[in-house]
C-alpha cells in the first residue's frame, strides 16, 4: 500500500496549494500525461459490460490469474514474476478496477466527490468476466494484499470458475484498530475533490520510492522495480480515489466474507512472510488457514509484504504444488 506513510506530505502539499484549485489541476494533468506516456497499457484491453479491463496474456499451459494488491497494477508482476511462470501457465496479470488501465465496474463509481467503491466481490465478478472471454474458465487465481481479498471473493463468488487459490500476503480478515488516518480522510468526498488533486500535483517522487522501501521491508525493493511498476501511474487522481476508497472500505467488506470463508472448497495455498508490517501475517493468513477446509500455510520467516519478490521461488514452489494435487499438469521441481 504505497501511501500508507504519506500522511505529512498530503497535509503539508494542501497548507501550501490550498485555493489554487485551477494551477493544481493544469500540474495534476501534466503529471497524468506524463505518467500515461511513460507507461502505456502492456497488455489487452477485454469488455465486461461496456468497461474496459486491462490484461496482459502470456505463457502456454493451465491458466494462471495474478490480482495485484493495492495501489499496484499488473506491472508489479510482470517485472519479473510472470516471466519465470510462463513457461508453464498461461498467465492473465489484470489490473483490478480503478487501477492500471482498468476501468471503474460501473458508473455508481468514480468523480471526485462520490465516496462509493468496488467491493472485493465486485471486482471479483470483474475480472472472472474478462478472464471467461479468454478462455479461462476455471484457472488458478493468485493474489496478493488486497488482492487475496479478490481472490477470496472470486471462490465466494464464482466457485465453478475457480480451480485453486494462492493467497500471497493477503489481507482476509477484519483487523483490529484503523487505518493511518490519510486514507478515510482522503476518501471523502472533501478529501477527493480538494486533496487527491494536490497528492497528484505535489507528490514528490523521493517520497513515492520511500514508501516502496516501507512496503518491501526489511528487504529492499529490486533493482530497477521502481523505474519500471509506474509510480505515476498509481498517482494519477481518479486511480488515487479508487484506491483510497477501496481499502477504507474493505474492512467492513472482509467481515462479511471472512464468516462465509468455510464455503470455499478448493484448495488452497496460504505464503505469508512473518516479517510483513503491512498486513499482518498472525492477523490474516494464520486466521485464515483455520477457517478454510482445504488450505495450507506456508511461512516465510523474515520476510516481508513482497514475497513475490523477495522470496519468488518460495511462492512459485507453492503454486507448483498446487498444480501437482490440482493435477494440472506435471510441475517442476
Amino acid at each position: 500500500m504505497i501511501f500508507a506513510r504519506l500522511a505529512a506530505s498530503i497535509v503539508l502539499s494542501a497548507a501550501v496549494l490550498a485555493g489554487c484549485g485551477a494551477a493544481v489541476d493544469r500540474r495534476a494533468a501534466l503529471s497524468e500525461a506524463r505518467a500515461e506516456a511513460e507507461y502505456p497499457p502492456i497488455g489487452r484491453f477485454v469488455e465486461v459490460d461496456g468497461r474496459r479491463v486491462h490484461v496482459v496474456v502470456e505463457g502456454t499451459g493451465p491458466d494462471l490469474v495474478l490480482i495485484h494488491g493495492a495501489s499496484g497494477n499488473a506491472r508489479d508482476f510482470t517485472f519479473s514474476f510472470v516471466d519465470k511462470v510462463k513457461d508453464r501457465f498461461r498467465v492473465l496479470a489484470f489490473d483490478r478496477p480503478g487501477l492500471g488501465y482498468t476501468d471503474r465496474a460501473s458508473d455508481r463509481y468514480g468523480g471526485a466527490l462520490n465516496t462509493a467503491a468496488e467491493s472485493p466481490a465486485e471486482q471479483a465478478r470483474m475480472l472472472q468476466a474478462a478472464a471467461a472471454q479468454l478462455g479461462a474458465t476455471r484457472p488458478i487465481v493468485l493474489g496478493q494484499s488486497y488482492g487475496g481479498a479478490v481472490a477470496l471473493a472470486w471462490a465466494l463468488e464464482r466457485p465453478e470458475n475457480v480451480a485453486g487459490l494462492v493467497i500471497v500476503s493477503g489481507a482476509s480478515e477484519p483487523w483490529p484498530g484503523q487505518l493511518a488516518p490519510h486514507y478515510p480522510i482522503l476518501a471523502t468526498g472533501f478529501g477527493g475533490a480538494a486533496l487527491v488533486p494536490l497528492v497528484t500535483a505535489a507528490l514528490p517522487t523521493n517520497r513515492a520510492a520511500l514508501s516502496l522501501a516501507a512496503i518491501f521491508a526489511p528487504q529492499a525493493p529490486p533493482e530497477g522495480y521502481a523505474e519500471y511498476v509506474g509510480i505515476g501511474l498509481a498517482t494519477r487522481r481518479e486511480t488515487l480515489r479508487a484506491n483510497f476508497r477501496q481499502v477504507t472500505q474493505l474492512k467492513d467488506h472482509l467481515k462479511e466474507m471472512s464468516r462465509r470463508y468455510g464455503e470455499i472448497a478448493v484448495p488452497v495455498e496460504i505464503i505469508h512472510g512473518t516479517a510483513d508490517s503491512v498486513v499482518d501475517f498472525d492477523i490474516h493468513s494464520r486466521v485464515l488457514a483455520e477457517q478454510l477446509p482445504n488450505a495450507r500455510l506456508t511461512a516465510l520467516p523474515g520476510i516481508g509484504h513482497m514475497p513475490h519478490h523477495s522470496a519468488e521461488t518460495a511462492v512459485i514452489a507453492v503454486l507448483d504444488r498446487l498444480t501437482r494435487a490440482l493435477r494440472l499438469h506435471p510441475a517442476r521441481e
